[in-house]
């Protein structure tokens, strides 16, 4: 009796601890969509258009907090490309853009998309903006399925450049500059050593190997 009592309390206290969700981020380089200008740093309050018209058909409406998304049934990882709870960050893939409007897809493993009226136009970073940011503030890290061949740092920003190292297992990766699809850092790796060169962090069909290591 005494037990079953100890137990239903148990669930009770349990039952009104707030759950909240994992942060989001890509691990692998299918996780961030090819064909997309960056992201956008979306409210808590998303309503997305058919077109880009304030009278043209609404398709989607998400609400979010940091223990809840809405509709119910939808997840954190198929709506946001980046989603950090405890700093309220949401970024959401950017397909298309205008001067006052923004096409976010809201579907990641369905690709759909809609547009957004934008609340603020400083919330959209175009890649190299997104990596510049955050890159040089948390510095990258190199996604699970990254080719081997990519793994190297050269003197140039050209792959028959000469290699200067190879990455082994880098426990951090400094952003110095980005040129193109490639980046200056500077690396340490397990020998602790700092060495420093450029590596793709994107190819030149969009794929991305490197991601800012957002914490």
């Amino acid at each position: 009796m005494v037990k079953n009592l100890i137990v239903s309390i148990f669930l009770m206290i349990f039952a009104a601890l707030p759950v909240f969700c994992a942060d989001v981020l890509p691990k692998y380089t299918t996780n961030l969509h090819t064909k997309t200008y960056g992201f956008y740093q979306v409210g808590k309050f998303i309503q997305l258009h058919e077109e880009a018209d304030e009278n043209s058909k609404i398709i989607q409406t998400i609400s979010w907090t940091q223990d809840k998304l809405m509709p119910e049934g939808l997840k954190y990882d198929d709506v946001f490309s980046v989603f950090i709870g405890s700093k309220e960050l949401a970024l959401m893939a950017v397909e298309d853009e205008t001067e006052d409007w923004v096409k976010l897809i809201y579907d990641n493993k369905n690709n759909k998309s809609g547009w957004m009226k934008k609340d603020d136009p400083y919330k959209f970073m175009t890649w190299v903006n997104l990596y510049n940011s955050y890159g040089r503030k948390y510095g990258f890290k190199i996604l699970k399925d990254t080719p081997e061949a990519v793994l190297s740092l050269h003197a140039d920003t050209e792959d028959t450049s000469q290699v200067v190292a190879q990455l082994n297992h880098p426990e951090f990766i400094k952003l110095n500059v980005i040129k193109g699809n490639w980046a200056l850092v500077t690396v340490v790796d397990l020998d602790r050593t700092p060495k420093t060169g450029y590596i793709r962090w994107r190819s030149d069909d969009g794929v991305k190997y490197l991601f800012p290591a957002i914490k």
